[in-house]
């Protein structure tokens, strides 16, 4: 099983930059402390997609930071030593997992406790949990969770829990002390002024986190 080593996910929108190119954001987050990638750009071309993909993970792969291609199994083989990211409808974890083999990463997003549960027991190394906190990105998957069923699933799971939803670097201290083991966030970074800083505040938060 490979282990997911960042306590801060980056889910990519290049629609949510502010107008400015993605990569070079991911470039600036980087440098700051080696985030993982999840690269989430469900309106390309499957050309499209592996040409941008191509271009993140000689970024990742120089900062040593790991890269999950969302749900394109096809595109992460197309790539050394990438990994795949499941939306909830997607494949079966444990059919994504035959297809990639037992040395990728691979996550899966869940909503509820029970869905967890089971992508843990079929081979998820990682589930993003959530949405935590009310957010307009996550609106489309209910009310938010809340922190109590954050701490119910880290009891329960033992593969590591990443929250989603709302996350600011307050939360994602308060989404640490109830259990997650990182956070995982899209316009806090992107959409930030100054992305070093808003990379640096919520790494500080997820790794000081009492």
């Amino acid at each position: 099983m490979s282990k997911f080593s960042s306590r801060l996910l980056l889910v990519t929108d290049r629609h949510q930059t502010k107008g400015r190119p993605l990569v070079p954001l991911l470039q600036r987050a980087l440098t700051v402390g080696a985030p993982a990638i999840q690269l989430r750009e469900r309106d390309l071309s499957v050309r499209d997609l592996l040409a941008l993909a191509r271009e993140v993970h000689a970024v990742t792969a120089a900062h040593r930071s790991q890269l999950l291609i969302n749900d394109r199994v096809d595109i992460a083989l197309a790539l050394d030593g990438v990994g795949v990211h499941l939306r909830s409808n997607s494949l079966p974890v444990s059919v994504a997992r035959q297809l990639l083999g037992a040395d990728r990463l691979l996550g899966a997003s869940v909503h509820g406790v029970e869905e967890a549960v089971q992508a843990e027991a079929q081979g998820a190394d990682y589930v993003v949990f959530g949405p935590i906190y009310e957010t307009p990105s996550k609106q489309a998957f209910g009310p938010p969770l809340g922190l109590h069923s954050l701490e119910k699933v880290c009891r329960l799971v033992r593969i590591p829990i990443i929250g989603i939803g709302g996350v600011t670097a307050a939360r994602a201290g308060e989404m640490r002390q109830a259990g997650a083991f990182g956070v995982a966030v899209i316009t806090a970074i992107l959409g930030a002024d100054d992305v070093e800083s808003a990379t640096g505040g919520l790494l500080d938060a997820v790794m000081h986190a009492s």
